[in-house]
């Protein structure tokens, strides 16, 4: 059986635009990418809403993932492969952070899986890094992200650059889904599934079934 990793923030954990709740987990992304990939793989949902690339958040202290990534790779090994979906938070407006910084900050995340050690016997998780779809400056979000909108719409091209330094599996979400028209932010179900069918289908390339079977 192979160990996935989807380390990311509320579009991982599944909140609901629309109910502000978290969505049924066959609803997820990561459900249905469990669904897709079927018994052989075992898919552990490490989403946590709030959650940064590496910046610590003064009314959220806890959700720095930089901080949480070593310990969370440490609880789980041995695993095959870390799915990185984060950057989103980083543009709230109080952390000024460029796009650029945002995509060299999710690298620096890469690496550290890359240097983790915490694949089989002791060799490292191959990764997968996913560049958060762009977001809508709506409803009650629209003054905490005033000014990202345009920042997230640059992520596609800055997030695969740096996944072609770090010689990782690169998704550019954009491709497939959007955010939700109700506060721009946050996946519908619709997109859950979307998304989790895509990942399946990468997740099966980077870890044939046929490697899978004990």
């Amino acid at each position: 059986m192979k160990t996935i990793l989807c380390f990311g923030d509320s579009n991982t954990w599944g909140w609901s635009p629309s109910t502000q709740q978290r969505f049924p987990r066959h609803i997820r992304w990561t459900g249905v990418l469990q669904y897709q990939l079927g018994n052989a793989y075992h898919v552990i949902e490490e989403g946590l809403c709030g959650r940064t690339t590496l910046r610590t958040d003064l009314f959220e202290r806890y959700t720095n993932g930089k901080e949480y990534l070593i310990p969370c790779l440490s609880s789980h090994k041995p695993i095959d492969l870390v799915i990185i979906m984060l950057g989103t938070n980083d543009l709230k407006h109080r952390f000024a952070a460029s796009a650029l910084n945002i995509a060299k900050s999710a690298g620096v995340l890469v690496r550290i899986v890359q240097r983790s050690k915490t694949g089989s016997n002791g060799t490292s998780p191959k990764v997968l890094l996913i560049a958060p779809p762009p977001i809508r400056e709506l409803a009650d979000y629209s003054k905490m992200f005033r000014g990202a909108e345009t920042k997230s719409k640059e992520f596609g091209r800055l997030y695969e650059a740096v996944a072609q330094s770090y010689k990782c599996a690169f998704l550019d979400a954009a491709k497939y889904i959007t955010s939700s028209n109700i506060d721009g932010i946050h996946l519908e179900a619709n997109e859950h599934l979307k998304l989790g069918e895509k990942v399946a289908c990468v997740v099966k390339d980077m870890l044939p079934h046929e490697l899978t079977t004990e």
